[in-house]
């Protein structure tokens, strides 16, 4: 129980892959973005071999002056074309999210 189990991985590979996709798109369309934390919270059926059922995604994104649809536009990309984690997971996962704003002083 000293490092990651694989599954606590899979999140992490998505929290990333998504991450860096939407801090990408988001310079892209000239957003002054300073940063952004992925809160993943997934629930895994009861049964073995326990595979995640539903995993909702929390976008903290902070930033000077971030455009509300900007952000909403590169985390829709991200999902549907650009994380390869996410496509691989979205056959048998129900994937959401959410996205929280905040103006950095940066």
């Amino acid at each position: 129980n000293l490092g990651s189990r694989p599954m606590e991985l899979v999140l992490m590979g998505l929290g990333g892959c998504t991450a860096m996709d939407v801090i990408s798109t988001l310079k892209k369309q000239r957003q002054a973005v300073t940063d952004c934390i992925i809160e993943l919270e997934a629930r895994r059926a009861e049964s073995i071999p326990k595979v995640f059922e539903s995993i909702h995604m929390t976008y903290r994104v902070s930033g000077q002056g971030l455009r509300p649809e900007a952000v909403e536009r590169a985390v829709k990309l991200s999902a549907t074309k650009y994380c390869s984690v996410s496509k691989m997971l979205e056959p048998s996962v129900s994937l959401t999210h959410s996205i929280v704003l905040s103006e950095s002083e940066e």
